[in-house]
C-alpha cells in the first residue's frame, strides 16, 4: 500500500518506520525540512507527500496538533482520493472529529478519528521507533459504527503498525476517558515535580518516584492545546482528585488513624478490582 504521514514527531515518525519496515511505500510531510531530510536519509520515507502524490495514498495518517490537523484537511481535502481513508492521531477527539467529518463529506473521502495509545516521555522523530505500537491499543471514532466492511478495512490498513487491539468509540466517550487515563496523569506528574524537595531527591528515590514523574517531561505546547480542548472533562477529573487528596490531608492533620487506614484500604481494593 501507499501511506501518507503528516507530521514526523514521535507518533508520525514511529508510523513511517513501521510501514517502511513492512515494505510499504511511505510518503511524508513535516514543517521541519531537516527532519524530512533525515527521515529520507535513514530510509524511513520514500518521498515527500505533496499535491503530486497525495491522491496515490490508500491511507493518510495525520500526526500533528489538532488545530494543524484540521488546517491540513481544509487545505488538502480537495486533493484526497475518494478511496483514501484519512485517520487523525490527535489526543482529543470531539473538536477534530466534528470538523474532520464535515470536511470529508464535502470532498467525498472517508475520515476516521484515531488515537494510538502509545508513547514515551520524549518527543520528536529521533525518539520514534518502528515497534512503538506493537501490542498497544488503537482507539478509533469511525463515521458509522456498524459498517463491518469499513472496520475491517481500517484494521487491515493499520495492521503494519502492530496494534494489539482496536477500540471503537464515540468522540465524546473518548474525551471523557482520556481526561482520566492520560491528561490527568500528565497534570499530576508535572505538578508533582514542583516541590522544592525534587532538587535533592537523588539517593532517596526508586520506582515509585520514576513512575510518578515520567510524563512530567512533556511537550508543553501540545499538551496545552489538548488540555484546553478537553477542558470540561479534565476539570471534572481534577476536582475529583483534589477532593480525594483533601480527605487524606484532613485525616493526617487530625491524626485520624482509622480514616487514613480506610482511605488506603479503599484505594488498594479499587486497584485490585480493576486489575482483575
Amino acid at each position: 500500500m501507499t501511506v501518507g504521514v503528516v507530521g514526523l514527531g514521535l507518533i508520525g515518525g514511529s508510523f513511517v518506520k513501521a510501514y517502511s519496515k513492512a515494505g510499504h511505500t511511505v510518503l511524508a510531510k513535516d514543517i521541519d525540512e531537516s527532519v524530512m531530510q533525515y527521515a529520507k536519509l535513514c530510509g524511513a520515507i520514500d518521498d515527500k507527500l505533496d499535491e503530486s502524490n497525495i491522491a496515490d495514498c490508500d491511507l493518510i495518517l495525520i500526526c500533528t496538533y489538532p488545530e494543524a490537523a484540521i488546517e491540513y484537511m481544509e487545505e488538502n481535502g480537495r486533493l484526497i482520493n475518494k478511496k483514501t481513508i484519512v485517520i487523525d492521531c490527535c489526543g482529543t477527539k470531539e473538536v477534530i472529529v466534528d470538523k474532520g467529518r464535515e470536511i470529508a463529506v464535502r470532498y467525498g473521502y472517508t475520515y476516521v478519528g484515531g488515537h494510538p495509545m502509545a508513547g514515551t516521555q520524549y518527543s520528536g522523530f529521533k525518539y520514534s521507533r518502528d515497534n512503538l505500537y506493537k501490542g498497544a491499543p488503537m482507539v478509533i471514532v469511525p463515521p458509522v459504527y456498524d459498517d463491518i466492511i469499513l472496520l475491517d478495512r481500517i484494521k487491515k490498513l493499520l495492521s503494519p503498525a502492530g496494534f494489539g487491539s482496536i477500540t471503537v468509540t464515540t468522540a465524546a466517550e473518548h474525551d471523557v476517558m482520556i481526561a482520566y487515563t492520560s491528561q490527568l496523569a500528565h497534570v499530576v506528574s508535572n505538578a508533582y515535580v514542583k516541590s522544592p524537595t525534587v532538587r535533592s531527591h537523588k539517593g532517596f528515590s526508586a520506582g515509585s518516584y520514576k513512575d510518578m514523574t515520567r510524563v512530567a517531561w512533556l511537550n508543553p505546547e501540545m499538551w496545552t492545546e489538548l488540555f484546553l480542548e478537553n477542558k470540561d472533562n479534565l476539570l471534572n477529573e481534577l476536582d475529583i482528585l483534589i477532593d480525594n487528596l483533601n480527605k487524606y490531608r484532613v485525616a493526617l492533620e487530625n491524626e485520624d488513624k482509622d480514616t487514613l487506614l480506610e482511605l488506603l484500604r479503599e484505594g488498594r481494593q479499587i486497584k485490585e478490582e480493576i486489575d482483575g
